[in-house]
């Protein structure tokens, strides 16, 4: 029943932007741009979030992955001059901060609450104190038009002409809703994350399982940092991911942990963002701009409370396992 309700809406909303888009083909274009622009950071972080949850281990620390991986891959494209491998040390970057907190919170069992502070405390101080100005890389990734998709109207120029990270974040959705729900490793992460004793009874290795997933999803948050300062800018700053990390961890309760309603929660917000900007660009309203800002935030947060009460966590989600117990 929900599966339908979700399958209407997303036809409902379908057939309402291209409506749209034939009565304002440029403004609609434009806005739903710059909408899958803004959401590109938020889907890959909620993957992050629901890899992570649905193996039992909460990921408080995106925003610092994303951090990190912002400033590893562009520090590293400067000082190489070459874009390929900033995009590398991102994700390497993502990898070892998802280590960080598989070892620490699967092998030493400490807080996995404790745990992802102590990550976004610690980005936000190396990103900081080696800070250099004046670095600058030979350019930001480019552009590619997928032969064919792009040529569709309105869905082709917004989400299939794009850079790599874009497209990559719109792919890894597709994959990871088919190899959650449809393969062996899927039905393994699910069962770590809802009855681990179940399935270490199952002959399934809970901790290494674990361990694997969550130093893993890091490459995610490692590139979605790798997008703000090389795909959708050509620079770092201080503090850039600007509570992304967080807000994915929100979107990831909206879409109920689900890799596909995830990515439709993501875009939500990225449309709300990109409508408050035509807002303030249009002069419609004369609404103050800091107002406007606040927007598609609260709109999220209404939204998700709504949605609080009528979904699960996963039932292991933030408990620690020690086999026997």
């Amino acid at each position: 029943m929900r599966n339908k309700v979700w399958l209407g809406t997303a036809v409902l909303v379908l057939v309402a932007a291209y409506a749209f888009y034939f009565a304002n083909p440029n403004i609609a274009v434009s806005m739903f741009s710059n909408a899958w622009f803004l959401a590109v950071p938020l889907v890959l972080g909620a993957m992050v979030g629901v890899i992570g949850e649905r193996s039992g281990v909460v990921n408080i620390g995106i925003e610092g992955q994303m951090l990190v991986g912002a400033f590893a891959g562009f520090f590293a494209a400067a000082a190489t001059q070459s874009v390929v491998v900033g995009v590398v040390a991102g994700a390497l970057s993502g990898i070892a901060m998802g280590a960080f907190l598989a070892f620490t919170t699967v092998k030493g069992q400490l807080d996995q609450i404790i745990a992802g502070v102590v990550i976004n405390i610690v980005a936000t101080g190396i990103t900081s104190f080696y800070y250099e100005s004046g670095k600058t890389i030979p350019r930001g990734l480019p552009n590619f038009d997928v032969p064919l998709l792009s040529k569709i109207p309105l869905i082709g120029p917004v989400f299939f002409s794009d850079g790599p990270i874009a497209l990559f974040a719109l792919v890894i959705a597709l994959v990871l809703h088919f190899l959650l729900f449809k393969t062996r490793w899927g039905l393994r992460t699910r069962a770590v994350g809802e009855y681990p004793s179940a399935a270490d009874t199952a002959g399934i290795n809970v901790v290494a399982l674990r361990l694997f997933n969550v130093t893993m999803a890091g490459t995610l948050a490692g590139l979605a940092g790798t997008y703000l300062s090389m795909e959708a800018t050509s620079t770092f700053e201080r503090g850039m991911s600007s509570g992304r990390g967080f807000l994915a961890l929100a979107i990831l309760i909206f879409g109920a942990w689900r890799p596909l309603r995830a990515l439709a929660a993501a875009l939500f917000f990225g449309f709300m963002s990109a409508s408050a900007s035509q807002l303030q660009a249009s002069d419609v309203v004369n609404i103050p701009q800091q107002f406007i800002n606040l927007l598609p935030y609260v709109l999220t947060l209404v939204v998700l409370a709504a949605a609080a009460g009528r979904v699960r966590a996963p039932g292991a989600v933030g408990q620690p396992f020690v086999k026997g117990d």
